[in-house]
Parts: structure tokens; C-alpha cells; sequence
């Protein structure tokens, strides 16, 4: 296993996600822990030691099994990661009821890292609120305790959100966990962030590599543009290396929902091999072409705003929208479209045209608005 130094110690490469566990008939909070225990014994004999968790992974039940298949080792021989749920409102005032709960759940004393979880525009002036809710204060508090080692996020919102999470924060981060992959890296617009967290010198841990699989299944055009010039390499191991190939990545989370899957993710980041310009250009047709269909054309010039009677923030809608179409629904888009003030929703456009009309695109923004209000439901 390569492994990246991470200040006086070294974490694995490969990190065992623990968000799509194997599971017993299709059922997300029954996990198949015969099938767990085998992974976990098979990624530490290989040399894995990073471990990724969460509360409202499988339903509440990541946890619990990670805890059982993890106390069968040596504490000093893996380390695990565990988040505070703040994407749910539910839990702002519970930060040391659910910390307790976790520790008990994991059957450890302490958390190697641990992160504030999801950080987006639901609950940033939550996470922000320490008068209130007091959630940085508590994990400042277990990180003086030993009971955190390492303290860190995760971001699922806009480039503007993490840089205000890091504006308040930041000096107390020692890492950051961001959705990177090639697809990502300028859909998402990923490359940012990676500036953002190399501007605040955090080692960025790496989620959904793999898209949640979308990158593993390409089509016959696609797998051609990689085989041309590694036609040994499977598109798992392309999606891997690009990632390795990063300096500022410390390790890369690989959820495995069968034992075949964490075996052939540890192979590949156990040899690595880095990309070259020819390879990471190859990559970046790979992602043109899957988006081709799935994005609007809005180039971000915002004169649509301008003319808008409801105010609506129509370029970060479009942007929601092209997201929500490529990955066939998920959380990210109802979660920033639930953060956006009522009445400048998709659902709220009056369908009057005066932003299709000044769109120097040409994209009927009404309809566009109307499909996206639609497949929100």
C-alpha cells in the first residue's frame, strides 16, 4: 500500500469508505457484517489504516458495524474517522449527545479525525453560531481532550461557502474532505476548493472517486479515448490514478459495497501509477463527453438576474439543474435549492420571458426552470 505523510504520521492511500457497505436483501440499514469483517481484515492485512464513518451512514448502522469489525484489531492499527451530522437541523444543539453516542457506537475512546460534516448553505450560519449551538467550541473542547486527534470538513457546498466556513475556522482545520474526481474537477468545480483548502495548506481526503460509480461505466467512445493509450488499465484504475497523481491529496475514499470491489480499489492504489499531461488531457475528453447533453450553456453572465422581477439567482439554478439531471437525482441540489430564501426558487419563476431575452446564450430559462421545478418534485 503507498501511503501519504500526513504530519508525523502516514495514512494509507486508500481509505475504506464505509457509506455503501455490502447489505442483506437490498436493504440499506441491514449491512451484511460477515461480509464487513472480511473487508476490514483484507484492507489491514494490505496495509490499509484509514477508515471513514458516519452517523447517518446505512441508517444510523456504519457505525455499529464499522465498531464491531474494527474492535477485533489492535486500536493502534487503524485509524477512524467519524463526522458531526450538522446537515440535519435535528442535531445543531446535540453536538455532545451525539458525540458520546459515536464514541459508544464505535466502540473507541477517540477519533483520529474528525470532521464537521457536509458543510453547504443548509447549515453554514448554523456551523458559523457558536453562541448558539456552540458546535466548534464542543470539538475544540474533545480535540484539548485527546478525544479528537485531527479536526477537519467536509464540503458539499459552493466555493463561496467553504471559503466563509474557512474565513472563521480555518486556523483550527488540519484537513478538509472534498468531492473530487476527473469529472468534478470543473463540473463541480472541485478545482477551486483544491485551491482553496492548498491556500490554507490542508491536505485534501478525497470522496466519491468514482462518482459513485458513474466513472467505472463508460461508453464504447469514452473507453476508447483511455485504452488508446493504457489499454491495460480498467476505468476504475484511471479514476484512481488521476487522483493519486494530485500532491495535495491525502487519501482517497473508496466505498465498497462487495468484497471484489474494496480488493480490486486496494490493488490499484497499492501499484499507482501517476498520470502524464497525455493521460489527464485523455481524462478531460472522458468528461466533456459525458456531460455532453447534460449541462446548459449559461456562461454565468448573469444579465438574466438583472432583469428577473423575483430576483432569482437563475445561473446557480441552472448550475443546481445540470447537476441534478447528470447524476439522476441525489441531495446536493434540493439541499442548496432548500437553503435558497422562498420565493426565488425554481418553482417561483413567473414564467414572464424577461431573462430568456437578454440571455446572450439563447436558452429558454422558463422552461429550463420549469423542468428542473419538476424533477425536484
Amino acid at each position: 500500500m503507498k501511503y501519504r505523510a500526513f504530519q508525523d504520521e502516514d495514512v494509507s492511500l486508500f481509505g475504506m469508505g464505509c457509506m455503501r457497505l455490502p447489505v442483506i436483501d437490498g436493504k440499506d440499514d441491514k449491512i451484511d457484517e460477515e461480509q464487513v469483517c472480511r473487508m476490514v481484515d483484507y484492507a489491514l492485512e494490505a496495509g490499509v489504516n484509514y477508515f471513514d464513518t458516519a452517523w447517518g451512514y446505512h441508517g444510523g448502522q456504519s457505525e455499529r458495524a464499522m465498531g464491531r469489525a474494527l474492535a477485533r484489531h489492535p486500536r493502534e492499527s487503524f485509524k477512524l474517522a467519524d463526522k458531526f451530522p450538522g446537515y440535519d437541523a435535528a442535531n445543531w444543539g446535540k453536538v455532545a449527545e451525539v458525540f458520546e453516542e459515536q464514541l459508544r457506537k464505535c466502540q473507541v475512546d477517540y477519533f483520529d479525525f474528525y470532521l464537521f460534516h457536509n458543510v453547504c448553505e443548509v447549515n453554514i450560519d448554523a456551523y458559523l453560531d457558536d453562541e448558539t449551538y456552540g458546535i466548534h467550541s464542543y470539538l475544540m473542547e474533545q480535540k484539548r481532550k485527546g478525544r479528537i486527534r485531527h479536526l477537519g470538513f467536509s464540503v458539499h457546498g459552493t466555493t463561496e461557502t467553504t471559503k466563509r466556513f474557512l474565513e472563521a475556522y480555518g486556523k483550527d482545520m488540519e484537513f478538509a474532505q472534498v468531492q473530487l474526481n476527473y469529472l468534478d474537477y470543473e463540473f463541480q468545480d472541485a478545482k477551486a476548493k483544491l485551491e482553496l483548502c492548498q491556500e490554507y495548506g490542508l491536505p485534501v481526503i478525497c470522496m466519491e472517486p468514482l462518482r459513485g460509480g458513474r466513472l467505472a461505466k463508460l461508453s464504447a467512445k469514452q473507453e476508447g479515448i483511455l485504452r488508446a493509450l493504457r489499454p491495460e488499465d480498467s476505468n476504475v484504475a484511471w479514476a484512481l490514478n488521476y487522483l493519486a497523481s494530485q500532491p495535495a491529496v491525502l487519501t482517497i475514499l473508496c466505498g465498497s459495497s462487495s468484497f471484489e470491489q474494496a480488493r480490486e480499489n486496494i490493488a490499484v492504489l497499492s501499484d499507482g501509477k501517476d498520470l502524464g499531461p497525455a493521460e489527464f488531457e485523455a481524462l478531460e475528453q472522458v468528461a466533456a463527453d459525458m456531460l455532453t447533453g447534460e449541462v446548459s450553456p449559461c456562461t454565468g453572465c448573469r444579465y438574466c438576474v438583472d432583469h428577473c422581477p423575483q430576483g432569482i439567482d437563475i445561473p446557480r439554478m441552472l448550475e443546481l439543474y445540470s447537476e441534478h439531471k447528470f447524476t439522476g437525482g441525489g441531495f446536493l441540489a434540493p439541499f442548496a435549492v432548500s437553503a435558497t430564501p422562498e420565493g426565488q426558487r425554481p418553482q417561483d419563476c413567473l414564467q414572464c420571458g424577461a431573462c430568456s431575452a437578454v440571455c446572450p446564450q439563447s436558452i429558454d430559462i422558463p422552461a429550463e426552470l420549469e423542468k428542473f421545478s419538476e424533477l425536484l418534485g
